[in-house]
């Protein structure tokens, strides 16, 4: 049996437990570098899971409703309702001239409730209700009265100088008023930022993706 001098084996054992502690190092080395980078990362998307719950929560929750009336509703359970409170007008509505997904309806309604008398008017997006809006006129007392009927309907508004607002995520409620004088006209606007959204496919003009073909 040929017998390797001790040493050659001294200098293999040594070379190859050189090369074992030089990879130990390293991957204790990766290991340090690469946890506080783990770690990082995973504080990061705790926190923009923290950031977006709410909104994500808000939009959960079902719409803000006003007088029967709410965006996300369908299109036949409005306008049967409109029609229900239009007595004396009846409701018209409007395609797009782009297409018959984008639709505009309005209507004069009176609330049997209270007897309250609104212009009711509503943007259609594929036969959804993304915007639906409340017009009326009058003296300072009824500007009051609608603006003390929305406070205990909705709580706390971000107010500024003629208009409150109420927001959850994408659901937005406009009070707005303007006039000056006796007369007043203001607005109760109900809008979903999410749905409006889908205005965009149908936004662009017949033949504007057209390419003018080279000569």
């Amino acid at each position: 049996m040929l017998r390797v001098p001790r040493a050659c084996r001294r200098r293999t054992f040594a070379k190859s437990e050189g090369r074992n502690v030089v990879r130990r190092a390293r991957a204790h080395r990766a290991r340090f570098l690469f946890q506080p980078y783990i770690g990082l990362m995973t504080n990061i998307g705790r926190g923009l899971l923290l950031l977006l719950a709410p909104v994500a929560l808000a939009s959960q929750r079902p719409p803000p409703v006003y007088r029967g009336f709410a965006t996300g509703m369908s299109y036949r359970t409005f306008a049967e309702r409109a029609r229900g409170m239009s007595a004396r007008d009846a409701l018209r509505c409007k395609t797009s001239a782009n297409t018959a997904q984008l639709m505009e309806c309005g209507a004069m309604i009176r609330d049997p409730s209270d007897g309250a008398r609104f212009y009711l008017s509503a943007y259609v997006i594929e036969g959804t209700i993304a915007m639906v809006s409340f017009g009326d006129s009058g003296d300072a007392r009824l500007l009051a009265r609608t603006r003390r009927d929305l406070l205990r309907r909705f709580g706390p508004p971000r107010s500024r100088r003629t208009s409150l607002e109420w927001k959850a995520g994408p659901r937005v409620i406009t009070f707005s008023w303007r006039g000056r004088g006796p007369a007043r006209l203001f607005y109760i606007n109900l809008r979903d930022d999410e749905l409006l959204k889908r205005t965009k496919p149908y936004a662009k003009r017949p033949g504007q993706d057209q390419r003018v073909p080279r000569q």
